[in-house]
């Protein structure tokens, strides 16, 4: 019997259940990691900016790695939480595919871009079958939290920077749809309209 019919059974029993409901052995988590999946343009939360984790708990360690398994059996270098329906200031990466290089970045923060810039193709695992050419900084610094409750700090300029560019925009809410240029707009608006029709 599910808690929203506890009206149905006798005060005792209601009060059993409650202490139940409410007793450590029965609290479960709100989010099944294991039915998020990758969601595609146009959904909403792609388009939310993302709230902070305010605490490191089994939840967001459960979600992570789920979202380590997505990114690599999509397969990609990295996911944002809003790529798997939830608004939170989270992403992962992997630019090598080696299971070392597995990160999680938690509430990240961007800082000193370079001041020149590169032109590359991108591509994005909520907007399939879509490329663009995005041109961003070539150089980037990364600060963020990781599962252990612990600040990092990274830098590079190759690729890693470009992945933390693009997974960091997803917690802005913005697409490589609103950087690409006119010329790639009108290369893939078939597949957009596709995108926005299913």
């Amino acid at each position: 019997m599910g808690f929203d019919c506890l009206l149905l059974v006798p005060p005792v029993c209601r009060l059993l259940v409650t202490r139940l409901r409410n007793s450590y052995y029965f609290r479960v988590m709100p989010i099944d990691p294991s039915k998020l999946v990758i969601v595609n343009y146009p959904h909403p939360v792609l388009r939310e900016k993302a709230k902070p984790i305010g605490k490191i708990t089994e939840e967001v360690v459960a979600v992570a790695i789920r979202m380590l398994q997505l990114m690599h059996e999509a397969p990609g270098v990295g996911l944002a939480a809003p790529q798997v329906g939830l608004s939170w200031r989270m992403f992962v990466a992997n630019p090598t595919g080696e299971a070392e290089d597995d990160r999680v970045f938690i509430n990240p923060t961007l800082s000193d871009p370079s001041r020149s810039v590169e032109d590359y193709e991108e591509g994005c695992l909520s907007l399939p079958d879509i490329r663009a050419i995005i041109r961003r900084p070539k150089a980037m610094t990364v600060t963020a939290t990781d599962l252990d409750g612990k600040e990092f700090t990274l830098t590079s300029d190759e690729l890693p920077a470009r992945v933390w560019q693009h997974e960091f925009d997803h917690l802005e809410g913005v697409l490589i749809l609103d950087r690409m240029s006119l010329a790639d707009k009108v290369a893939n608006k078939r597949k957009i309209k596709e995108l926005e029709e299913a």
